[in-house]
């Protein structure tokens, strides 16, 4: 299956997975959800449009139980990011040092730039930024934030995010017109999740090249 197919049209798959798979449909989304919060090597896989998708299919097929369903991603998203930032914490300050094809150094460098400005709430930002979100609990651990106070902004982020998307999914996902046009809803939430981040790059090139002159 091909991996943008699937992203732009997450309502078909999901709705073909809970055909073939019945109950284990909260299995395939805890895996993916946990491995795209919990592995750096991971931050592809699909996480707003997943949520957004499954509280819409809850809704449809009475199939999914939304509540239980929140708070599953919310445990695989806090145990994900947990991980996330342990392997950062084992590896340490040598990944920003070492060349990989399957570690965007750069994506590294950026999300540390962003913890320097924005301290333990980028915790909670990331969650809503794709790619930021896999890897700021990773940088988290490099840098040796204290656990007790990034687990406390894990979890508020892991809330707001997991929670924030099923239930506009299940409010709105039906709606006829957000049916009727599902797929450019997914670019519209790709483009928005981005939107942040993009703005930030501009910000600090413009700063530091203020700052040259």
């Amino acid at each position: 299956m091909d991996l943008i197919n699937f992203i732009l049209h997450v309502d078909e798959h999901l709705l073909e997975f809970i055909r073939n798979y019945g109950v284990w449909i909260y299995a395939i989304l805890f895996l993916i959800i946990f491995v795209e919060t919990g592995l750096v090597v991971m931050p592809f896989l699909p996480g707003d449009s997943l949520l957004f998708a499954a509280g819409a299919l809850a809704a449809s097929t009475g199939m999914i139980n939304p509540w239980l369903l929140i708070l599953l991603l919310f445990t695989a998203a806090v145990l994900g990011d947990t991980l996330n930032y342990h392997i950062g914490k084992y590896i340490g300050p040598r990944v920003f040092e070492i060349e990989s094809r399957f570690i965007n150094k750069q994506h590294l460098i950026k999300t540390q730039d962003f913890f320097e400005r924005h301290g333990g709430k980028t915790i909670i930002f990331a969650r809503f930024l794709p790619f930021a979100r896999t890897f700021a609990p990773f940088v988290a651990g490099a840098g040796s934030m204290h656990y007790s106070y990034f687990i406390l902004f894990n979890i508020i982020g892991g809330f707001c995010w997991v929670s924030s998307f099923i239930v506009l999914g299940y409010l709105f996902g039906n709606v006829p017109m957000v049916k009727d046009n599902f797929t450019h809803l997914i670019f519209g939430i790709i483009i928005l999740s981005a939107l942040p981040a993009v703005v930030e790059f501009i910000r600090y090139k413009f700063f530091k090249k203020s700052k040259i002159h």
